[in-house]
């Protein structure tokens, strides 16, 4: 089962906006040797929906590559079509990933039962383990307990990334999914108290400014360290905010280009973050001792 702290990692760019594989790889050597547990791929922050399907496999292939085996890599794979999903995860496959997060359909809208048949049909035809990705703000469909805990039994489907940030969401899920059904939180503000609900890590995004931070963060709740962990938590706080202060992953990429990991360049239709949010993004990494 995956545990602690994953990275949704961002996807460098030049300024120009083509895809900067060098900074991508050492980005991803980076996060290991800081202790982040696992790598996650071309998700949202890593600006899958204006990437290509060329890109997308690319930079998959280029994160299996750098982790080397050190870490699990779970490849973001899901679209709105499922035909997609499926080839998105047969590629992965291919390229090594030890898993596929797959989100939600997002604005097709189906049905619960529609859900159930996509998820379905990607675990017995993409070829990898698949993590669901609920996250009604981004894709406004929310997938109810009831067809997880009816997913939980397809073979092949062995977890969640929540982002729903409804704590009850992971005691429902755990008594109707199972104890090896993962949980894994998608917003960093609720990590720790997701994991006192019975979660077994977060997939954040403030891991990529702060990797050895989320890491010591879940590394200390594992060993029963709880204070520690919660004054990490609390350290962290502002750098939560502050990646959200605009849309994601503008914020995120700003902040990484602050440590020297790539540009702050995000594809159209993303904005240029403003000169107020990038003082936030500075201040918020310079209180948390992240940036000098």
């Amino acid at each position: 089962m995956f545990h602690g702290s994953f990275v949704a990692l961002i996807t460098p760019m030049t300024e120009s906006g083509a895809l900067d594989e060098a900074s991508f790889s050492a980005f991803c050597d980076w996060q290991i040797a800081q202790g982040t547990h696992g790598l996650v791929p071309v998700g949202t922050t890593g600006e899958s929906p204006t990437l290509s399907h060329d890109e997308h496999k690319r930079v998959v292939a280029l994160c299996v590559e750098a982790a080397k085996g050190r870490v699990p890599v779970v490849a973001g794979t899901g679209s709105n079509s499922t035909d997609e999903a499926i080839d998105l995860t047969r590629a992965a496959r291919k390229a090594g990933a030890n898993a596929a997060l797959v989100v939600t359909p997002y604005y097709n809208r189906p049905t619960q039962e529609g859900l159930f048949l996509h998820f379905k049909a990607i675990a017995e035809q993409g070829g990898l383990p698949i993590i669901i990705y609920n996250i009604p703000g981004r894709s406004a469909v929310d997938m109810s307990v009831e067809t997880m805990a009816r997913l939980a039994k397809v073979p092949g489907i062995i977890g969640v990334k929540d982002a729903t940030a409804n704590l009850t969401r992971p005691l429902h899920q755990k008594r109707t999914c199972g104890e090896n059904f993962c949980q894994m939180s998608g917003e960093d503000h609720t990590a720790i108290a997701f994991l006192a609900s019975g979660g077994q890590g977060c997939i954040s995004v403030t891991a990529n400014v702060a990797p050895r931070l989320c890491a010591e963060m879940h590394n200390a709740w594992q060993a029963g360290e709880t204070k520690k962990a919660m004054a990490i938590q609390d350290r962290l706080l502002p750098v939560h905010d502050a990646m959200f202060c605009e849309t994601s992953p503008g914020p995120v990429k700003y902040g990484a280009s602050l440590l020297g990991k790539g540009t702050e360049f995000c594809r159209l239709p993303l904005a240029p973050l403003a000169a107020a949010s990038k003082t936030r993004v500075r201040e918020a990494l310079v209180g948390a001792g992240l940036l000098n």
